[in-house]
C-alpha cells in the first residue's frame, strides 16, 4: 500500500514525535514544507515564501495527498491557499482571515453573541486618546499578532501612548505581509479602510482564561476539549495550560454553545479551531463569560496535553479532516488524569550564564515520569535578543509539561524540573539565579 503523503508547513522535531504516534501513522510519510525559521522568522515576504512552497510541491514526484500547519502566521493563511492551487481539503481563506484580523472577527461576533468587550479600532499613527465610548484600563494590539507580541495593557493616556510608539516601531513585521494576504480576498468597506496596519482597542477583561478546542467537519462542529490558561499573579504571561479545565460544567456548556455559534457565522469548516475565552463562574446567575479571539487552527501547544490526558494528541484532528477521514478523539483513554505545559519565565532582561545541558535534561526525563522539557534559550544568550522567546512583558526559558495524577503532584514534578534546570544569570556584571 503506497504511503499517504502530508506536507506539513514548518514541521519541527518535536511535533514529528507527535505526528508519529498518531493512529494509522504508520501509513503515513510526513514531508516538511518550508522550515519554522524561514516561515516565521525571516524577511521573506509571503509571496516569496507561497513561491518556494509551490515550487517543492510541483516538483514533488509523489501524490500530494494533504498539506497541514498548526502555526500562525503566515502558515495558517497559506494552508488555505495552498490547498486551493493543489486542490486539497481546507477552510476557505477568507474564514481563516475572518478569525484572524482581529476587527473582522469581532464584528462577526457581534452579529451572533453579545458575549465580547466594547472595542474600537485606533490608528498608531493619530491622536493618543482611547476611542470613544472606551475607558481604561484598555488593551491595544495590532489586527493581526500572534504570541501575545506588541500587546499592551493601558491604564491612562500615557501608558496609551508608550504602547503605541513600540507598536508603530514593530507592526510592519507582520502588518506588511498580512496586507498581501487581504488583498487577495473581496474585502467589506470597513475591512478594507482599516487594512492590517492598524490597531484593536478593547476594555480589559478579568477573570479565568480557557480555551475551547473544536473543529468543523462539513459542516458539524464538536468542541472536543476546554484547556485552562494560569497567568502568573499580577501578569497577563502565561504560567501553564492545563488539561481538562477546572471550570464548572454550566460553564463549558455556555462556552461550548458560543464556539458554535461563532464558527457557524465566520463559515469556518473542515478546520481545527480554538476560541480564548475569560469566565467569571463565581458571578451571580449562570456566572460571566466573555470571548477573547478566535483562532483558525488548533494549538500544538495543546498536543501532549491531550495525548496524557485522552490518549490521542489534537493533531489527529487536523490529519484526519485533511484526509476526509473522521476527526473526533477518544476521552480520558490516556495514562494521566491532568496535564500541563508549564512556562518557566523571567520578567526582566540578562544573559544566560547557565542552565541544565542535553545530558541533565535527559537525565530529568527518565527519573520524572510524566516530564519533558524543552529549553528556550541557550547559555550566552541575552533574553531580549530572542524574538521567539518573549512577550510584551516576559521572557521565556523553558516549556516543562507535566502529566500527573492530581494538582499536588503536578506542582512537585514541576518545581523538581525548575530546580534541575538550574537556570542562572548574569545582568549588569552580576550573577544572579532565576
Amino acid at each position: 500500500m503506497a504511503s499517504v503523503n502530508i506536507f506539513v508547513l514548518g514541521l519541527d522535531d518535536k511535533n514529528l514525535e507527535i505526528l508519529r504516534g498518531l493512529p494509522g501513522a504508520a501509513d503515513y510519510h510526513y514531508l516538511s514544507l518550508l522550515s519554522r525559521d524561514e516561515l516565521q522568522f525571516s524577511d521573506t515576504p509571503v509571496s516569496g515564501l507561497l513561491h518556494k512552497a509551490e515550487r517543492q510541491l510541483e516538483a514533488f514526484r509523489g501524490s500530494i495527498d494533504a498539506i497541514v500547519g498548526y502555526w500562525d502566521f503566515p502558515v495558517s493563511m497559506m494552508v488555505p491557499i495552498l490547498c486551493r492551487r493543489f486542490g486539497l481539503r481546507s477552510s476557505s481563506l477568507e474564514a481563516v482571515v475572518k478569525c484572524e484580523h482581529k476587527y473582522w472577527s469581532r464584528l462577526e461576533q457581534q452579529k451572533v453573541i453579545v458575549e465580547y468587550p466594547r472595542f474600537a479600532l485606533l490608528d498608531p499613527a493619530g491622536p493618543v486618546r482611547p476611542p470613544e465610548g472606551l475607558r481604561y484600563p484598555m488593551w491595544v494590539k495590532p489586527v493581526k499578532s500572534y504570541a501575545s507580541q506588541l500587546a499592551f495593557r493601558a491604564e491612562d493616556d500615557a501608558q496609551l501612548a508608550a504602547a503605541l510608539a513600540e507598536i508603530r516601531e514593530g507592526i510592519d513585521r507582520i502588518g506588511k505581509p498580512f496586507e498581501y494576504i487581504l488583498r487577495q480576498l473581496d474585502l467589506p468597506p470597513e475591512i478594507a479602510e482599516a487594512g492590517g496596519r492598524t490597531c484593536l482597542v478593547e476594555e480589559e477583561l478579568s477573570g479565568t482564561r480557557a480555551t475551547a478546542e473544536g473543529y468543523s467537519s462539513d459542516g458539524r462542529i464538536d468542541i472536543y476539549g476546554v484547556v485552562d490558561s494560569l497567568t502568573y499573579p499580577g501578569t497577563p504571561s502565561f504560567l501553564r495550560y492545563q488539561y481538562p479545565s477546572a471550570l464548572p460544567p454550566h460553564i463549558l456548556r455556555r462556552m461550548e454553545d458560543l464556539s458554535k455559534r461563532v464558527i457557524t457565522q465566520i463559515g469556518l469548516d473542515n478546520s481545527t479551531f480554538c476560541i480564548e475565552f475569560f469566565c467569571r463562574p463565581e458571578r451571580t446567575g449562570s456566572g460571566e463569560i466573555t470571548l477573547l479571539e478566535v483562532n483558525p487552527r488548533h494549538s500544538q501547544s495543546h498536543a501532549e496535553l491531550f495525548r496524557e490526558v485522552d490518549g490521542v494528541p489534537n493533531h489527529h484532528c487536523m490529519i484526519s479532516l485533511a484526509l476526509g477521514k473522521d476527526p473526533r478523539l477518544p476521552r480520558r483513554q490516556g495514562p494521566y488524569a491532568l496535564a500541563a505545559k508549564c512556562f518557566l519565565r523571567r520578567f526582566h532582561d540578562g544573559r544566560v550564564l547557565h542552565r541544565a545541558g542535553a545530558e541533565e535534561i535527559d537525565r530529568i526525563r527518565r527519573e520524572i515520569p510524566g516530564v519533558d522539557v524543552v529549553p528556550v534559550v541557550d547559555e550566552g544568550m541575552r533574553l531580549s535578543q530572542v524574538p521567539q522567546a518573549h512577550d510584551s512583558y516576559s521572557y521565556e526559558l523553558a516549556h516543562v509539561y507535566v502529566a500527573a495524577f492530581d494538582e499536588r503532584e503536578l506542582q512537585h514534578k514541576y518545581d523538581r524540573c525548575v530546580a534541575a534546570l538550574d537556570f542562572r544569570f548574569e545582568e549588569e556584571g552580576a550573577l544572579c539565579a532565576r
